[in-house]
């Protein structure tokens, strides 16, 4: 009898005994009447601790598998072969796979024009396999998002799960709150013993995972650690070659350094507009205290960017840059396809945006260096500062609605997520060709993985999101699964490392909510006060107002509501401090 016949007799013999179990424990004799709903959802209500026979010494540092451990990998719920490598133990809960009955769930999410077809994604079909549970994926075309999800509500007519539930007007505890999404609260411990477990592991995992009242709306994406900062300044080395400067750290070193990158050549040499935020990166602004929203000040109170006494001072350097040709010309309308064609030209030197991107869009396509600069200050020797600090929040979050034919197995589907298998498979993909396991048991990319050299020929920045998912309510695991970090040779994650060591985000908001009655008044304010800023900050920039026109702006944010937007907010984030 060959291996692959021993294991299935095992795993047989296991599964006789369990039923037998189940059937004299709780079958004849059991007083208890049967569960109907149960039955009828395809559901099993019994909970058994599954077990495995451990592989991973097969596995574990295995760098050429036989098709045989491929498919013990990628076709068992085995999960023997994969390490403690956090400091809290990934949970590995798979009593409810797979889920019996002829289960199908409908799921709404975004487009993502890198996945052309979410229903036939390499992950999502090993997923289905895994939890027995079908999923019919639901995508608006790419850019009409929005119109669908508003048609989506307002007909009534809602599917079993909701990817990116905050969409809803007032936010995703609105959602709850209106009786459009359910409020998971009294069923999380039980059908979601995974996710229970995982962010109950860690105190800021809980915090950031429940409202101020103590409610589970729903799953959200909750990483192992806190994210590196993942957007920034960066410079081209031969930027810094032909101008024979080091890396500027304040705003007068930055206007000396981008002048004499004019002088030799650069026509524009800063990229300053962002898909990310446009006029707004936190970077320049920042170094004036001049923060993009809401930030906590020195006190421990809320307090809004725009607002800050500097800010006269950072137009009157913005709008000089700008007069001078230091800014690409585009800077306020210029979409990601505008902007990496300029940064791979020679007008540009500089570029704010995230490394990772950088590294496909620079180093691999076009081979050109580049090194990360900490946001600048005005005085040599201040601490560099950012407001974005990432709490353990990672990917995006998932709803169940009301309108859910099978809570309990969209629960289930939802739970595989934050179980060990899942963190491997979603962050990872495939194991044999796209990920092996190291000697710690530790999922990596081997040079010749379909993620750096796809069939198809497709670049890391597709490939990332077409053998795995990149933003996904699960476990992610940023700083080992992002291929673009993950490189041979990448330094993009050292970069962002460098950041996060060294900028103060003591600054930084939690990611507060709102009550029902604050949040439509906050998104309302909120929304004024953006279009006020968006339009008084970039006319001024461009010199189609002074820099005078910054004190009607100010009278005008305060007379539109300011202080009324800044004590819900404060109230939010007393909530959440108490939580």
């Amino acid at each position: 009898m060959n291996r692959t016949m021993k294991r299935l007799f095992t795993l047989l013999f296991i599964s006789i005994l369990i039923i037998s179990t189940v059937t004299a424990c709780s079958g004849k004799g059991n007083n208890e009447p049967d569960n109907p709903v149960a039955k009828e959802e395809g559901v099993s209500k019994e909970k058994n601790q599954v077990t495995f026979e451990d592989i991973s010494g097969d596995i574990r540092g295995n760098t050429a598998p036989t098709q045989e451990q491929i498919d013990e990998v990628n076709s068992t719920l085995n999960d023997t072969y994969l390490g403690d490598v956090y400091e809290e133990v990934i949970p590995s809960d798979y009593s409810a796979y797979p889920v019996q009955g002829d289960v199908v769930l409908d799921v709404w999410m975004p487009a993502n024009s890198n996945i052309p077809d979410m229903n036939n994604h390499l992950v999502q079909k090993q997923v289905e396999k895994l939890t027995g549970i079908k999923v019919n994926f639901i995508t608006p075309p790419v850019g009409q998002e929005a119109d669908a999800f508003t048609l989506m509500i307002s007909s009534g007519e809602l599917p079993d799960i909701i990817i990116d539930p905050g969409r809803y007007p007032g936010g995703f505890e609105a959602g709850v709150n209106d009786g459009a999404y359910l409020d998971l609260t009294d069923k999380m411990e039980e059908f979601a013993p995974n996710y229970t477990a995982w962010r109950n592991s860690d105190e800021m995992r809980r915090k950031t995972t429940v409202t101020d009242d103590g409610r589970l709306l729903g799953f959200y994406g909750i990483a192992p650690y806190s994210e590196w900062i993942w957007f920034g300044t960066l410079i081209k080395q031969e930027a810094l070659d032909k101008t024979g400067l080091e890396v500027p750290t304040t705003i007068d070193e930055w206007y000396t350094f981008l002048k004499k990158c004019q002088e030799v050549g650069y026509k524009n040499p800063l990229n300053y507009g962002s898909t990310y935020g446009q006029i707004f990166t936190g970077i320049i602004n920042g170094a004036y205290g001049v923060w993009d929203w809401t930030f906590i000040d020195e006190n421990g109170k809320v307090a809004w960017g725009p607002a800050q006494p500097k800010a006269k001072e950072y137009l009157t350097t913005m709008q000089q840059w700008n007069k001078e040709g230091l800014l690409n010309r585009d800077w306020a309308t210029a979409d990601f396809n505008q902007r990496m064609a300029s940064a791979i030209s020679d007008d540009t030197a500089v570029m704010m945006d995230s490394p990772d991107t950088m590294w496909s869009y620079w180093k691999v396509q076009n081979d050109i260096d580049f090194v990360g600069a900490l946001n600048p200050v005005l005085n040599k020797g201040d601490k560099s500062a950012s407001t974005y600090k990432n709490f353990k929040r990672a990917g995006t979050n998932a709803a169940i609605t009301t309108q859910s034919k099978n809570v309990e197995a969209a629960m289930a589907w939802l739970d595989f997520n934050f179980t060990k298998k899942g963190w491997e498979l979603i962050n990872f993909g495939e194991y044999g060709t796209v990920h092996l396991v190291d000697e710690q048991g530790m999922p990596y990319y081997p040079e010749n993985s379909y993620i750096y050299n796809d069939p198809d020929g497709q670049p890391v920045d597709v490939t990332l999101w077409k053998y795995r998912m990149h933003n996904w309510p699960n476990i992610r695991d940023e700083h080992h699964a992002n291929p673009l970090i993950a490189a041979k040779g990448s330094y993009s994650g050292d970069i962002r490392k460098t950041w996060t060591e060294n900028m103060d985000t003591s600054m930084a908001m939690p990611p507060i909510t709102f009550t029902k009655e604050e949040a439509s008044r906050e998104a309302e304010l909120g929304n004024q006060l953006s279009t006020l800023r968006g339009e008084y900050f970039a006319k001024i920039m461009m010199g189609e107002l002074p820099v005078d026109a910054y004190d009607k702006f100010l009278k005008e944010a305060q007379s539109m509501g300011l202080e009324e937007f800044l004590s819900l907010h404060q109230a939010a984030l007393d909530r959440y401090n108490q939580r």
